[in-house]
């Protein structure tokens, strides 16, 4: 099985200011690499309480960390956190809530998957390999039309009407199955190339984030996390491109700021107050970690801790 190397572990274990005897939730296990590291930290009685909604890692995981008493593991989406920690048994407040926004390392590499456009294999996709529509199959019915927004808006791709007229006449001459096909399609669509990007680099990021209902789960997510919170209880995210992290830069905002409504009112509702601020600024890897581990040069890591009420 393909290793995964997570990013920026030392600096996650700063941020979620790990206690020894503290509970924390991974909302995003992949296999696995922060909840050890966060099981380092820990003594006998600390807890960790780990998510991930594709069925491998959790298979992996349960393997990995057989006979551990003090790791739960749940799958499920972390969209649902307050539901799959609750479901794990870990009742009460947390010290840290852990989101890893990243593909694992096995998700990428393993050509069966379908997620890279550097080999060929099913045009799949799914995090969750078992659940909802692959691919292939938003490809094969969407319209012309949503295919080009959803490549414009969540691939931020400059060529995405020419890509998604390309993609509609090809599957007209056959049914589009194949990452390779794909890659193909895009590649001949696109006139230029970014320096340094494969010309598909955008449009299967766009269509994994669409199939997958990423961003939508992490809308769901964050607020979730803040509720399940105890006071000084830290949020760590780390995003691998500008959409991620702008929602999380905007959420940790908007918490620190409280209910507008509410602005230099003498008396605010507890509901409305500030729930969050932040810790330090945003968090890169390294020369040396970039180094070791390539697929950490976008990575950016935001840190907030929740404020008493």
């Amino acid at each position: 099985m393909t290793e995964h190397t997570p990013v920026l572990p030392d600096e996650v274990l700063a941020g979620l200011a790990v206690r020894a005897d503290g509970r924390y939730c991974d909302a995003t296990f992949g296999r696995g690499g922060h909840t050890a590291a966060i099981l380092g930290a820990l003594g006998p009685a600390g807890r960790v309480v780990a998510i991930d909604r594709d069925p491998e890692a959790i298979r992996a995981g349960r393997s990995r960390f057989a006979g551990e008493p003090r790791l739960t593991l749940v799958r499920g989406s972390f969209g649902q956190l307050e539901e799959r920690v609750r479901a794990a048994g870990l009742e009460g407040e947390l010290d840290g809530v852990l989101m890893d926004l990243g593909v694992s390392s096995p998700q990428l590499d393993e050509a069966r998957r379908g997620f890279s456009f550097m080999q060929d294999g099913p045009l799949d996709m799914r995090m969750d390999n078992e659940a909802g529509q692959s691919a292939a199959q938003w490809l094969a019915r969407a319209s012309e039309r949503d295919i080009a927004t959803v490549l414009r808006t969540l691939g931020e791709e400059r060529y995405a009407g020419r890509i998604a007229r390309a993609i509609v006449a090809a599957r007209a001459v056959e049914p589009l199955e194949r990452t390779g096909q794909l890659a193909a399609i895009v590649a001949a669509a696109v006139p230029t190339r970014e320096p340094g990007k494969h010309p598909a680099t955008r449009t299967f990021q766009a269509i994994r984030i669409h199939v997958n209902g990423e961003l939508e789960a992490l809308q769901a997510a964050l607020p979730q996390a803040v509720r399940l919170l105890a006071p000084r209880g830290r949020l760590c995210v780390i995003s691998f491109h500008s959409l991620e992290d702008r929602i999380v830069k905007r959420f940790i905002r908007r918490e620190e700021q409280g209910d507008p409504v509410y602005a230099g009112l003498p008396q605010i509702p507890p509901h409305a107050r500030p729930r969050l601020k932040r810790v330090g600024g945003a968090i890169e890897a390294g020369e040396a970690e970039v180094a070791r581990n390539p697929r950490s040069r976008s990575a950016v890591l935001r840190v907030a801790e929740r404020i008493a009420a």
